[in-house]
Formats: C-alpha cells, sequence, structure tokens
C-alpha cells in the first residue's frame, strides 16, 4: 500500500511540472535563478563570443607581463561582447527555459544531464 502511494504521488508531482512548464509557471528556487542560470549564461556567452575570446587569450600568450597594457583593446572588445549576452533578456529566458528543460529531464529519469549528453561508444 505505502509503495503506490508513493507511486501515485511521484505521478501528480511529475503531471504538475508538465503543466507548470506548459503554462511557464515553474518555481525556481533563488540559487537556481541567482546561481545556477547565470553559470549556464557565463558558459554561453562564452561560446558565443569565442573569437574575442581566443583574440584575449592569444594576446595574453604573446604579451607575457605587460599583457596588462598590451591587451586592454582586446579585453574591452571581450568585455562588452560578455556583458551584452549578460544583459540581454531575451538569452536570459533562453538560458532558463533550458535549465528548467533540463530539471525536468533529471526528475523524470534521475540521470544528470552531463551524463545524459555523453556520447555512446561505436561498434569496433
Amino acid at each position: 500500500m505505502l509503495g503506490h502511494i508513493s507511486f501515485v504521488w511521484v505521478v501528480l508531482r511529475n503531471a504538475t511540472a508538465m503543466e507548470a512548464t506548459k503554462s511557464e509557471e515553474i518555481h525556481l528556487r533563488c540559487v537556481e535563478k541567482d546561481v545556477l542560470i547565470p553559470k549556464m549564461m557565463r558558459e554561453k556567452a562564452k561560446e558565443r563570443c569565442a573569437e574575442k575570446v581566443e583574440a584575449f587569450n592569444h594576446c595574453c600568450k604573446e604579451s607575457g607581463l605587460l599583457m596588462v597594457f598590451k591587451c586592454r583593446e582586446q579585453n574591452a572588445a571581450l568585455k562588452e561582447c560578455l556583458t551584452f549576452h549578460y544583459k540581454d533578456p531575451e538569452f536570459f529566458e533562453l538560458c532558463k527555459q533550458e535549465y528548467i528543460s533540463e530539471k525536468l529531464e533529471f526528475e523524470r529519469t534521475g540521470i544528470p544531464a552531463k551524463n545524459r549528453q555523453q556520447k555512446l561508444p561505436t561498434s569496433m
């Protein structure tokens, strides 16, 4: 009897989560809004600004200790690109929706996103 009750609770919880996702009213904890989604935004912004990241890294490697002075232009361009993405409300919503879908998939399967994205071994 107890197993049946817990099964019903899980089914109801998942149904509620799916309904909340459809209406976009899913509740996010403060740590999700203030830490986890911005972390995802930083990672995606670095991908979107890859050219500027590469230019800054190259300049730093070439300049050695003088990088503070020699790489100001590349640093400013990188900062501008990253800040543009950090302040973009559409980009935040995109990352938020991706975070929510990963969260719901984890609740459904119990497998973290990083483990789900691993490539399957190829046949020998």
